[in-house]
């Protein structure tokens, strides 16, 4: 009888221990994979609040320096548009021309400082004889970027009433966006990664390319040919499409030497960049072609800066930047620092329909570079 319940006790103490190392197997396993799973999404949860808490931080921080009532300080304008000419000279060399880009000189990419490219005769025959701008200057310039900001800020009116108006990347100014940022463009320019992604290089089909640049009416149409080495094939088939087709709108190549002088420019005023942005490029230009120069659609950030509603990162859409080189809010502090100095307007909040901020235009609404 003992020898029986001693087997009892001890077959008891077993099953308990067998039982135990089950229930603890299903707790382990239990909890682990509640770690696995709801981990990542705590962690990013946590990463996008303090993301949107640093993004708040350098929003806040600008708007404390912003002013208002923008004025503009005539003598430091000129100071610093003289200082933009002496380094960069942007109305004869932003532009590839015959003039600066003789036959038989070599072209170094802005990419590809080892890299250059021998101007042949037909390279050379694709250059406009002369600098498209010459020595000529326009009284008021409009730059408008892409910025979610303005979606229903009513400053279509205004931008279109600039004398010559300069646009980035070939947004759309149809279907309904005339309202917010007008259709007038007197120069825009095209990334070539737009005519690989939207056009398949140009190696197929070329008319919806043409057709897509009717909106424009016939501006110059600015492309990077020679800002990596990849980029020259599909600038030139741009450039021989629109001459096929006979379209008013007229292609010329941004010159690497010019974007090679601004960056070193722009580096001297403490902006550490890998490169600059197409807007800033713009920016700069107008700076030396125009007396009053307004930048619009130029808030990189995903709040406004007032309502504190989210944006779209475009005014047309929200696709995101794939990579990205270009140092946006560090090129916005800039900005906003030469609108502080009274050296260029940055438009921050709604336009109010009917008020004429830009300088009148003196002429029809017309590109003033048509030959």
């Amino acid at each position: 009888m003992r020898r029986f319940i001693v087997k009892l006790l001890f077959s008891l103490m077993l099953c308990l221990f067998i039982l135990g190392t089950v229930l603890m197997s299903f707790w382990y396993t239990f909890s682990y994979s509640n770690v696995r799973v709801t981990h990542p999404a705590v962690k990013k949860t946590v990463s996008e609040k303090c993301q949107n808490c640093r993004e708040q931080s350098v929003i806040d921080r600008l708007l404390q320096t912003h002013i208002v009532d923008w004025e503009k300080q005539e003598h430091k304008f000129q100071s610093f548009r003289a200082q933009l000419n002496s380094r960069c000279d942007g109305l004869s060399k932003a532009i590839i021309s015959q003039t600066n880009t003789p036959l038989g000189s070599k072209v170094v990419y802005d990419g590809e400082k080892r890299k250059p490219i021998q101007v042949t005769p037909k390279l050379f025959s694709t250059f406009p004889k002369e600098h498209p701008f010459g020595n000529r200057t326009f009284t008021s310039c409009a730059v408008v970027g892409n910025g979610g900001i303005l979606m229903n800020s009513s400053c279509g009116g205004e931008i279109d009433e600039a004398q010559f108006v300069i646009r980035c990347n070939l947004p759309p100014v149809d279907h309904g966006y005339q309202r917010d940022v007008g259709n007038k463009t007197s120069l825009v320019t095209a990334n070539p990664s737009i005519l690989l992604d939207k056009f398949n290089g140009l190696m197929e089909l070329r008319r919806p390319f043409v057709d897509s640049l009717g909106s424009y009416g016939d501006p110059l149409l600015v492309l990077p040919a020679f800002s990596y080495s990849r980029n020259t094939p599909v600038s030139l088939r741009a450039l021989y499409t629109l001459q096929d087709f006979d379209s008013p709108v007229r292609p010329v190549f941004l010159n690497p030497e010019y974007l090679h002088n601004l960056a070193r420019f722009w580096k001297a005023q403490g902006l550490q960049a890998i490169r600059l942005s197409t807007g800033l490029i713009m920016a700069s230009l107008a700076l030396e072609l125009c007396a009053n120069v307004q930048l619009y659609g130029f808030w990189p950030f995903s709040k406004d800066p007032h309502s504190k509603h989210p944006l779209t990162n475009h005014y047309y859409d929200d696709q995101q930047a794939k990579k990205t080189i270009h140092a946006m809010s560090t090129e916005f502090s800039h900005l906003l620092m030469l609108h502080n100095q009274g050296i260029i307007r940055v438009q921050l909040g709604k336009c109010q329909a009917g008020t004429r901020r830009a300088t009148p235009s003196l002429h029809p609404p017309v590109s003033p570079l048509r030959h």
